[in-house]
């Protein structure tokens, strides 16, 4: 299930921390089905081969075709504004690549007749996540063209509808001219004032940035008070919900509580009330996706989440926040484990670390799950062990770390050779001042890593809007030789408290350099 946060709203927990169509011929080598049918082993299979008779499963191809061969790839898979952005990670001549180009429709439609129904196509992946009988499963791999079935925690529960989601990508070219100004007076602020002062960003708003121009990608289980007193005028160039293929954001299971928490963590970012509430990059324009379900907690949420971000990459994001996180599920899903927690296992975490590879800065929660005294293993929840993403945890208004009886800031080290340090930095997740989803003009204060993450996303934009070519991982070191704790990295604290002015100075004088 996805890692859950405390609020002082409620007593009970809430969600953390979810073109073009090319037919080309599909191969009927008999040596490849031959070898298909003899090697079992291309089922992945889960830790038990005791499977239910429906099955949600990922299926992996072994290429696209052949299309990915020709040179040069098509240019409109995705947007001018993703083309710009991979500039910076990339040369002119390699921005697209084969993870960009469609999974093969004639392979999709030679898989139709075996499959119920198909959840999501992954480019990235090149393959599809699809419901289907285990008695399939045997004839599924025997086709030439699968590389892989890999039903790994992913059995159970009834799948989404089908559909293609390259329609719903915009273009976000211009983000709209605002004429917003904050001073650094903590009453314009109001009790927002405290986690941004506690990041020096209220020194940057001074100075009349705060993210214009950067786009933002915000992943969580819905957002159903866009029409909040500090949210009204957001720019949100796009909106998509993956878990019910709605354009709108507002889930169906309001009455459960969806879309609360995504309500909140964008207000952290976003929020934009003088007195009230101020937002850590409030200027930027947002990118808005649903990928968590409050009602169940399944593998199939980091299936949204993976065609959620693909998604959001084919509009051109900078930087994507995700306040969840994944390791255990419901039945008859099996858990993940700690030991897994390598970066190279999660599917989740191996599509994070793409996506930096793609130009996107992908900052996650670090997890809740750090109230232990046994320190001989981490408590890390994917995609927070990924190897290029910026893992947030969770301090206080005096900077400790947080750990009580209920929950604590999860740490690290990934079980990767040789082990890295987690969290990456850290940010206020106590006591953090948020926009009520269950009022127009109300507020409240809530608690966990889902909140620490995005206040650092929102530092990020700062820090791209000011050195626009800056790279991901560049944002990343600077954020770490700036943090508070630099001198000494720890698997509790990570580098420390993010400091964003002296980040933002820090990456001037590093491009400065280079």
């Amino acid at each position: 299930m996805s890692d859950r946060v405390r609020s002082t709203y409620s007593g009970r927990a809430i969600l953390l921390a979810a073109l073009v169509s090319i037919l080309v011929s599909s191969p009927t080598n008999a040596n490849a089905q031959n070898e298909a049918t003899r090697r079992p082993d291309l089922i992945r299979r889960s830790a038990t081969d005791t499977l239910p008779d429906t099955l949600n499963v990922w299926v992996y191809f072994r290429d696209k075709g052949g299309i990915e061969n020709q040179r040069p790839y098509p240019q409109t898979v995705v947007s001018e504004r993703s083309l710009r952005r991979r500039l910076r990670v990339r040369p002119e001549s390699a921005l697209i690549d084969a993870t960009d180009l469609p999974v093969n429709q004639a392979y999709v439609e030679a898989v139709r007749p075996l499959i119920i129904q198909t959840r999501h196509h992954s480019r990235w992946l090149n393959g599809v996540s699809v419901q289907v009988l285990k008695s399939k499963l045997e004839e599924i791999t025997a086709l030439p063209f699968v590389r892989e079935v890999d039903t790994a925690r992913r059995y159970g529960r009834t799948a989404m509808h089908p559909e293609s989601l390259e329609e719903h990508a915009a273009s976000a070219e211009s983000p709209r001219i605002t004429d917003y100004s904050v001073t650094e007076d903590s009453s314009v602020y109001g009790q927002s004032w405290t986690q941004l002062r506690q990041m020096n960003v209220p020194a940057l708003h001074a100075e009349g940035n705060c993210g214009e121009g950067v786009l933002i990608g915000v992943l969580d289980d819905g957002f159903r008070r866009l029409n909040h007193e500090a949210l009204w005028n957001l720019d949100i160039v796009a909106t998509y919900d993956f878990a019910e293929n709605k354009t709108s954001v507002v889930p169906g299971d309001t009455l459960r509580g969806g879309g609360s928490h995504g309500t909140m963590t964008l207000s952290t970012i976003a929020g934009y009330k003088p007195g009230r509430l101020i937002g850590s990059a409030f200027c930027a324009s947002f990118v808005l996706a649903r990928t968590e379900v409050v009602s169940s907690e399944t593998p199939l949420e980091e299936d949204n989440w993976v065609a959620a971000i693909e998604w959001m990459d084919s509009i051109g994001v900078d930087i994507t926040s995700t306040s969840l996180n994944y390791l255990d599920f419901d039945l008859p899903y099996r858990d993940g484990s700690w030991q897994e927690m390598d970066g190279n296992t999660a599917l989740i975490t191996r599509v994070a670390d793409m996506a930096v590879s793609k130009g996107i800065l992908v900052v996650v929660a670090g997890g809740n799950t750090g109230n232990t005294d046994d320190f001989s293993r981490n408590t890390l929840w994917a995609p927070a062990d990924g190897d290029s993403v910026i893992s947030v945890g969770a301090v206080d208004a005096l900077g400790t770390r947080v750990s009580n009886g209920y929950w604590g800031s999860s740490f690290g080290p990934t079980t990767s050779n040789p082990p890295r340090i987690k969290p990456d930095v850290m940010a206020m997740g106590y006591r953090v001042w948020v926009a009520n989803p269950i009022g127009f003009g109300t507020y409240i204060y809530v608690a966990g890593t889902s909140f620490s993450c995005p206040l650092v996303a929102g530092v990020a934009a700062l820090l791209l809007r000011d050195v626009p070519d800056a790279t991901p991982m560049e944002i990343i070191n600077t954020l770490h030789a700036t943090a508070s704790n630099s001198a000494t990295p720890n698997n509790f604290y990570g580098w420390g408290i993010v400091n964003a002015l002296a980040a933002r100075d820090y990456l001037r004088r590093l491009k400065a350099r280079n």
